[in-house]
């Protein structure tokens, strides 16, 4: 296997803005850290089930992969909308209960994130399984993917934690930016 091959691909998947990555930028600005960590939290545990899912069921997978895509796409671009809506119309002035920033909620944007689900479906039989086949090495090879996708959102988090005053002096720009490119997501996923 190449490594580097491998590394650059996890690396430039997990790091390029996608829905979580901007959910998360978002929550930093508006909710600050330690929620962004909450969601950080949920999407990371997905993540790893994903691609766990994917080596376990890589097989069957081939044949469905179609079927699931599709629903993918559908329920995905939905979600995304919705979430670029509640970033446009977020009012930071006024207190609110913010359920995009849950546990819950990056959870559930992994599992609905087309960007996620692809990657989690190709990584594996295209990095691991031709070379690895033996579980110890399946297994480390996807604790590996889920660190560096946990990296990568950490890098978020730190981003919109030091430009916070920035982002937080132009807030409407920022959400209304920051929708755009969730549903310039969405749209994405149908291209």
């Amino acid at each position: 296997m190449n490594i580097t091959s491998f590394l650059l691909y996890c690396i430039i998947i997990t790091i390029t803005p996608g829905p979580t990555n901007i959910v998360i930028l978002s929550t930093v600005h508006n909710f600050g850290t330690k929620k962004a960590m909450e969601y950080t939290y949920g999407a990371t545990i997905a993540f790893g089930l994903l691609l766990v899912i994917s080596a376990m069921l890589n097989t069957m997978l081939i044949t469905v992969i179609p079927k699931i895509l599709i629903i993918m796409q559908i329920i995905g671009s939905f979600y995304m909308f919705h979430l670029a809506y509640q970033i446009y119309k977020m009012d930071t002035s006024k207190p609110t209960v913010n359920q995009t920033g849950t546990f819950m909620s990056g959870f559930l944007m992994q599992f609905l994130n087309p960007k996620v689900v692809l990657f989690t479906m190709t990584v594996i039989p295209s990095f691991i399984l031709p070379y690895y086949t033996a579980m110890p090495a399946v297994t480390i090879s996807v604790i590996a993917i889920t660190l560096i996708g946990f990296l990568a959102f950490i890098t978020w988090i730190l981003f919109g934690t030091i430009f916070k005053a920035f982002l937080q002096k132009h807030t409407k720009t920022v959400n209304v930016m920051m929708a755009l490119f969730l549903a310039y997501a969405a749209v994405m996923i149908w291209i």
